[in-house]
C-alpha cells in the first residue's frame, strides 16, 4: 500500500515522496521497518553508510541535526527524527492495526513496557556495543569498562523480561505492540555483543519464537 497525507492528516492510498533515511543493519531502523510492516505501509528507504559517517554530512545534518538514524522526510520536506516519533506519526495517520494501545489503560501499559525495554535493555545493549567495540571511535571516546557494565545490566534484565512473559503472550497481555517490536530488535542486535537468552529463559524464548514468526520480523 502506497500512502500519503490528505488535508485532514489521514494517510490515503496514492503515490507519495515520503522517504526514510536509515542503515539496514541498525536496530532502530529495523524497529521502524517492522512497525510500518505491521501497519501495511510501503515506504522508500534511503540507505546511509553510518560507518563512513554519511549521516554526518552537511546535507543530512540540515535535515536531522542530531545525525542519528532513522529519520523520516515528508512530502513537503519536513523531517522527523527519533524512532518513536516516526512511529507515532504513522500510528496517528494510519488507522489500521494500532500498535501503541487501543484504550487508555493499554496505551499506558504499552508506554510503560516500551520505556522499560528502551532504558533497561536496548540502551544498555547499545552502550555495550559502542563502548566495547569502538565502532564509532572516530566520533566518540569509548570507555570499555562502561561497555562491560552496560552489558551485564542488559543480561540481568533478561530475567525480568522472562518473568513478565510467564503469564503473558506479549509484553502487554495478548496485545502485540510497539514494545514487542522494540524488544525483538534489541534481542537480535544484542547477539553482536554476545548477549543472549539462556535455556532458563523459557517464557522469553517462547515469546521470541512467536514474534520471530511474524512476517514483519523479516522487514
Amino acid at each position: 500500500m502506497n500512502t500519503a497525507l490528505t488535508a485532514s492528516g489521514i494517510l490515503t492510498k496514492r503515490e507519495n515522496s515520503m522517504k526514510i533515511y536509515e542503515a539496514s543493519t541498525a536496530p532502530n531502523a529495523r524497529r521502524v521497518r517492522m512497525f510500518l510492516a505491521e501497519k501495511n505501509v510501503d515506504m522508500e528507504y534511503v540507505q546511509l553508510d553510518i560507518a563512513a559517517g554519511e549521516n554526518l554530512n552537511s546535507e543530512n545534518r540540515a535535515k536531522n541535526p542530531t545525525t542519528k538514524i532513522p529519520f523520516l522526510e515528508l512530502d513537503d520536506g519536513t523531517c522527523i527524527g527519533e524512532t518513536l516519533a516516526i512511529c507515532r506519526y504513522f500510528e496517528e495517520t494510519v488507522s489500521d492495526n494500532p500498535l501503541m494501545g487501543r484504550t487508555p489503560l493499554e496505551k499506558a501499559q504499552v508506554e510503560m513496557w516500551q520505556r522499560r525495554v528502551e532504558f533497561y535493555f536496548m540502551m544498555q545493549v547499545g552502550m555495550c556495543f559502542q563502548h566495547s567495540t569502538g565502532y564509532f571511535k572516530d566520533r566518540m571516546t569509548p570507555v570499555p569498562e562502561y561497555g562491560a557494565v552496560a552489558g551485564k545490566a542488559a543480561t540481568k534484565y533478561l530475567d525480568d523480561l522472562n518473568a513478565q512473559l510467564a503469564d503473558s503472550k506479549y509484553l502487554v497481555g495478548d496485545y502485540f505492540s510497539i514494545a514487542d517490536i522494540n524488544l525483538i530488535c534489541a534481542l537480535d542486535f544484542a547477539r553482536v555483543v554476545k548477549i543472549k537468552m539462556s535455556d532458563e529463559h523459557t517464557h522469553l524464548l517462547r515469546w521470541y519464537q512467536d514474534v520471530s514468526a511474524r512476517p514483519s520480523a523479516k522487514a
